[in-house]
């Protein structure tokens, strides 16, 4: 149990998945930025950012970000998330990735319980919200499990339409917003 969780109610471990073993919780370091964006890019189903937006992330968004570190102090997961600015009660999940070594194991899931019970421990948290291209099954059982595990309601609509986005191929992005968290 991560310390976060560990300063929730009694009745709100359940719903918290506990860390694959060997792997532990934690926030991001600027020194873990390069082997995010290397997770990322070896995931081959995330829009790549700069190697320098991921140094920028984990300095300016550690707060509402979680890596999972291996035996070794090692990134082999994260997820990286910001609370909106016109709605300060959303935290908006950017991207989820987990190394390929580590997958199978519900890390993916485990991270964002981590993450949630870590933000909402110091500030008022009601919806979750992220995107996910159509046919991103994994995503989707990712965020629809979350949902069904603390109860919330997940709505679903379009928030970018294929043609906003100036590459050719990309698809919708399609917001899911799940909440109310922690009824």
């Amino acid at each position: 149990m991560t310390a976060a969780q560990a300063d929730l109610p009694t009745d709100l471990h359940a719903k918290f998945l506990e860390m694959p073993e060997g792997l532990r919780l934690d926030g991001p370091a600027v020194a873990d930025g390069a082997a995010i964006w290397r997770i990322a890019r070896d995931s081959k189903v995330l829009d790549l950012n700069s190697s320098y937006s991921y140094l920028l992330w984990c300095r300016d968004f550690a707060a509402t970000s979680v890596v999972a570190r291996d035996a070794d102090g090692e990134p082999v997961g994260f997820i990286t998330g910001y609370f909106r600015p016109e709605r300060p009660d959303t935290l908006l999940v950017w991207q989820v990735a987990v190394d390929h070594a580590q997958r199978g194991r519900g890390l993916a899931g485990a991270l964002l319980d981590g993450l949630t019970a870590k933000v909402s421990a110091g500030h008022a948290l009601t919806t979750i919200e992220t995107t996910i291209t159509p046919g991103n099954t994994a995503s989707e059982r990712l965020f629809l499990s979350y949902a069904r595990r603390h109860g919330a309601e997940v709505e679903r609509k379009i928030l970018f339409d294929a043609g906003l986005f100036p590459d050719d191929g990309h698809e919708p992005e399609v917001l899911y917003r799940i909440g109310p968290i922690g009824r």
